[in-house]
């Protein structure tokens, strides 16, 4: 199993709802949030990344399902 983003874990700053080019890094290729295993992210990180995507999802800045 491969960690894709463990090398952004390292330098993981506040996640802004409003940066959808950084939270797309942490979607699958069918829009779900990747699992913590695969980001590398602390568990409070992953916390924030799901609820920044959610806000932005919410805000129509990404989208809920990719067709």
């Amino acid at each position: 199993m491969e960690i894709y983003m463990a090398e952004y874990a390292s330098q993981f700053q506040r996640i802004d709802y409003k940066d959808t080019e950084t939270l797309k890094r942490f979607l699958n290729p069918h829009g779900k949030i990747m699992p913590r295993r695969r980001t590398g992210l602390s568990s409070a990180n992953q916390r924030a990344l799901g609820t920044a995507i959610k806000r932005a999802r919410f805000m129509a800045l990404l989208p809920y399902i990719v067709r």
